[in-house]
């Protein structure tokens, strides 16, 4: 089931999108399937800023960051108003580690 309609977070809170947890690419062009949850799996990810609530004032709509491993919630689907379905999280604003105005290249994080 997916929420449609516009989602707004309440206070300082911040939602994003584009979370990758799929296989990843090597520098050498292997790929390595999900290990999320495992010890080799766990390391920060970068998240699209989706939306933000009234009071947050770090980070603005559009920007990418990076965020501690684990530290935000399980996705929601929602429509957008041009019928498109994307997955949402709302991350834990102390978990915050870097912000970026430019996308973050596939496997610019080193595990």
């Amino acid at each position: 089931m997916a929420v449609k309609g516009k989602i707004m977070p309440l206070g300082d809170k911040v939602m994003v999108t584009g979370m990758e947890f799929g296989m990843t690419k090597t520098s050498s062009g292997l790929f390595i399937p999900s290990t999320d949850g495992k010890t080799t799996g766990i390391h920060p990810r970068w998240g699209k800023v989706y939306a933000i609530g009234p009071d947050q004032t770090d980070v603005e709509v559009g920007q990418w960051i990076l965020i501690e491993h684990g530290r935000w919630t399980r996705a929601i689907k929602v429509v957008e108003e041009d019928g498109r379905e994307i997955k949402i999280q709302m991350i834990d604003n102390d978990a915050i580690m870097v912000i970026s105005d430019e996308q973050p290249a596939t496997g610019d994080i080193i595990a």
